[in-house]
């Protein structure tokens, strides 16, 4: 298939002229002139109403790219300081930052250190408190014998002057005058 859009038709471009043997025949007059315009004249309202409107239009256009040229000038200058402020900002947050965190680290370690002493204090504490108790014990103990002991001294006072009064030269011979209840013995 060939020709033309595949259709089988085959195309060919094909020129005829006519030759002839007769100059005279070539050469025929050729037809009138047309008429002139006559002198050019300046068209007022038909011309200038497009004229104005382009004008109007190129007018328009530049002060639209004046306004964007002052916008994008506005805006940039915006930018700039936005940027710059956003700099400080991020200066004195990261100088905030820092200050916090040497704050944080320094109350740690002071923490840390009232750790540690509390855990010494509470050590202490435990060590008076275990003092405390063995002190209350003994008192306990002593007022709990405390007849006991002063009926066992004042058995002792009585048995040493006794003794003191033997030895002078007098004779108590197995004379009691009181009995005695023992140092350990329980007292009702």
């Amino acid at each position: 298939l060939g020709g033309i859009a595949g259709t089988g038709i085959g195309a060919s471009f094909v020129q005829i002229r006519a030759h002839s043997q007769d100059a005279s025949a070539d050469k025929v007059a050729p037809p009138p002139l047309p008429e002139a315009f006559g002198p050019y004249q300046k068209k007022s309202e038909e011309g200038n109403g497009v004229i104005q409107m382009i004008d109007l239009l190129v007018a328009d256009l530049d002060k639209e790219m004046q306004e964007a040229e002052v916008s994008e000038k506005d805006s940039q200058a915006d930018y700039e300081k936005m940027m710059e402020d956003a700099s400080t900002k991020r200066a004195a947050d990261s100088k905030v930052i820092t200050e916090k965190a040497s704050a944080k680290a320094s109350t740690e370690e002071e923490l840390q250190a009232e750790k540690e002493k509390m855990a010494g204090t509470a050590k202490e504490h435990m060590a008076t408190l275990e003092f405390i108790s063995a002190l209350h014990g003994e008192c306990d103990w002593l007022l709990q014998y405390h007849q006991a002991r002063k009926e066992a001294r004042a058995s002792e006072i009585e048995s040493l002057v006794s003794a003191k009064a033997v030895l002078s030269g007098a004779d108590y011979a197995f004379v009691q005058t009181a009995r005695s209840k023992g140092f350990m013995a329980r007292s009702q």
